[in-house]
């Protein structure tokens, strides 16, 4: 049962859901290396008259270089996220209006799971849950294999719901990439 203060303390209690994820950092160089293989124009050798509407790149708050097609780096970004060859709470954020693009790899940010929607034009599952009625089955198959593990073996496991998150299946997202993930 949840308790609800009163008085004073009213508004001040947050409860975390149960399938809440607290972030527990990764390294940035990684991803840095990454968008200057990808054209990203370190800021050090920018030239701002030349590109004046470049998207500028944030790396945990740092201002690390600019870059001149940012849609198709987001989408890469994204790929290598949902691919598992980046970190799953790396957190991707675009603001088209203010021409930035902003990466989180660091500790401490609070983040939930989301279900990722195929927005393939190509895809023939356009629009629709890359959750398929076969993943549904092989997490209840994963299911009874796990009841049979060892603890240890079954925290080795890439099964079940780990298995949703590191398939790109499922998605923890911030609260601000939450506000821009549409």
């Amino acid at each position: 049962p949840a308790e609800t203060p009163e008085g004073q303390a009213c508004g001040l209690v947050k409860n975390l859901a149960l399938m809440c994820y607290i972030t527990v950092g990764s390294p940035s160089d990684p991803i840095i290396d990454f968008m200057v293989q990808r054209n990203m124009d370190v800021l050090e050798e920018y030239e701002p008259l030349n590109f004046p509407n470049a998207t500028k790149i944030f790396v945990n708050g740092v201002w690390v270089g600019v870059h001149r097609e940012p849609a198709h780096l987001v989408s890469n970004v994204q790929a290598l996220r949902r691919n598992g060859l980046i970190s799953h709470e790396v957190s991707l954020i675009r603001d088209v209006r203010d021409r930035e693009f902003k990466i989180f790899t660091d500790a401490g940010r609070v983040c939930r799971p989301l279900f990722v929607i195929d927005n393939d034009p190509k895809s023939s599952n356009y629009g629709n849950l890359v959750l398929t009625k076969e993943m549904v089955q092989t997490l209840e198959d994963d299911r009874d294999m796990l009841a049979a593990m060892e603890p240890e073996e079954r925290e080795r496991a890439e099964m079940g719901w780990k298995r949703l998150v590191k398939g790109g299946v499922v998605e923890y997202v911030d609260a601000e990439e939450e506000e821009t993930i549409m």
